[in-house]
């Protein structure tokens, strides 16, 4: 009899640690798997959504200024067999829900989704500096 406990789970804790990133908070364990990108001049975010349409989406950008990828999707499958009279229903429900710290380069205003072959792809383009400073609000003191 082995009498040493072993952690199993101890593996993919260390591993989110190492490459947690600051701008988008950790997934659940069932969530789809999501690329992030980064260009000169934009940020990507791919969601792999095989079986999914674009009205199973909504990107939107919350109050905390947080992009936000929610799916929900509904399904339901019947099978009869008219020999035995037998009707058989399956449901199935998957719901998803991602927040991602918007980097401050980030152009909110312009940040577009795309739904193509069961991806999901948002492109969130970059400001340059001169927009950033642009986009400050400045407040007067009297």
């Amino acid at each position: 009899m082995n009498l040493i406990k072993r952690n199993q789970n101890w593996l993919p804790d260390v591993f989110s640690d190492l490459f947690s990133n600051d701008w988008m908070l950790r997934a659940n364990a069932t969530a789809p798997a999501i690329n992030i990108v980064e260009t000169e001049k934009d940020y990507r975010v791919e969601v792999a959504a095989p079986g999914m349409t674009k009205d199973d989406f909504c990107v939107r950008i919350d109050d905390d200024n947080n992009l936000v990828i929610s799916m929900e999707k509904k399904a339901e499958a019947s099978e009869k067999n008219e020999s035995e009279l037998y009707l058989r229903r399956e449901f199935s429900y998957s719901k998803f829900e991602q927040k991602m710290i918007l980097p401050k380069n980030a152009d909110r205003d312009k940040i577009a989704a795309k739904m193509e072959h069961g991806v999901l792809n948002v492109s969130i383009p970059k400001m340059n500096e001169e927009d950033i400073k642009k986009s400050m609000k400045m407040i007067s003191i009297s």
